[in-house]
């Protein structure tokens, strides 16, 4: 993708594209029976087979340029983004698709959290108020117990992993905060990815599940998880963060719990309890409330 593209495509019906991309991630992990560190491996593994050869092609010389810093930047912030979707695939084989993708969407709130306290940005009113009603919402969600465990699962757990990989994202994100106004989107995406492949590569290494050992099925849903959610999601909002404004990607993202719950719904007969939606809707209205709140919130 290079700046022409934005001729030929509208950003924000691209942006949108991005947005249902990713609310089919949590239906296609649900779907799998793979544990889930190789789910995850697999999806950045072939999101990885997706994009680096476009990179290699088109954007040698970009690749040529990449400094060692940017390089590290970019390995640290692909750590970062294994780290979250560990956490967060293993989430959902604990709690709700609803539960766990609205809390691993507060991420905007520990981004700004963390551009105040390791960045030295500014935070006003607005964004404090917007972080109180997330966190107090996310609560709610986790401590009121109306929440259903899936089978075998503890919701308690699933909502902190989820968490876990909300704090994981917003590292991403601050990890790769600048590089995406000087670096080329596939060569970007491409260390990073290959970082966080090699990060999931690792904790499968460690555990005993077995690597290639999968029907049919599962690899078609790796390869779907990778095409949909990984090269239609956040490879193109990584492109969009180019020509429409971060908080405007932020604020878009939180389509994802929505489009995801709806779809759980459809496909997985799962509606989320009455504690669930209403604590659900003040973790948005947080988001909503700290990203339209920030005057840069930056991007990953």
């Amino acid at each position: 993708m290079n700046g022409s593209l934005a001729d030929r495509v509208p950003p924000m019906g691209a942006l949108a594209v991005a947005v249902v991309a990713v609310s089919t991630s949590a239906i296609l992990v649900r779907w799998s029976a793979a544990p889930s560190t190789v789910a995850a491996f697999y999806r950045v593994l072939f999101t990885v087979a997706l994009v680096a050869p476009i990179a290699a092609v088109r954007h040698a010389g970009d690749f040529r340029r990449l400094s060692c810093r940017d390089a590290l930047s970019a390995a640290v912030a692909g750590v970062a983004l294994a780290v979250h979707f560990a956490s967060w695939f293993e989430s959902l084989n604990h709690t709700s698709v609803a539960a766990s993708v609205t809390l691993v969407q507060t991420q905007p709130v520990f981004v700004a959290a963390g551009a105040a306290l390791f960045l030295n940005e500014r935070v006003d009113r607005r964004v404090i108020a917007g972080i109180l009603v997330a966190v107090a919402g996310a609560a709610a969600m986790s401590l009121t117990g109306g929440e259903t465990a899936t089978v075998g699962g503890n919701a308690t757990l699933g909502n902190a992993l989820a968490l876990v990989g909300a704090v994981a994202m917003a590292g991403y994100v601050l990890a790769g905060r600048s590089m995406r106004q000087r670096v080329a989107l596939f060569p970007y995406v491409t260390v990073v990815y290959a970082a966080c492949a090699a990060t999931l590569f690792a904790l499968v290494a460690a555990g005993d599940a077995p690597v290639v050992d999968y029907p049919p099925r599962e690899w078609f849903l790796f390869l779907g998880m990778a095409v949909g959610p990984g090269v239609f999601g956040h490879t193109v909002l990584n492109w969009a963060l180019e020509h429409v404004e971060s908080s405007v990607v932020s604020v878009s993202l939180l389509g994802e719990p929505v489009g995801s719950t709806l779809l759980a719904a459809l496909l997985l007969a799962e509606i989320p309890t009455a504690a669930t939606a209403l604590g659900g809707a003040v973790v948005l209205g947080g988001i909503y409330v700290t990203t339209t709140g920030r005057t840069d919130p930056g991007g990953g």
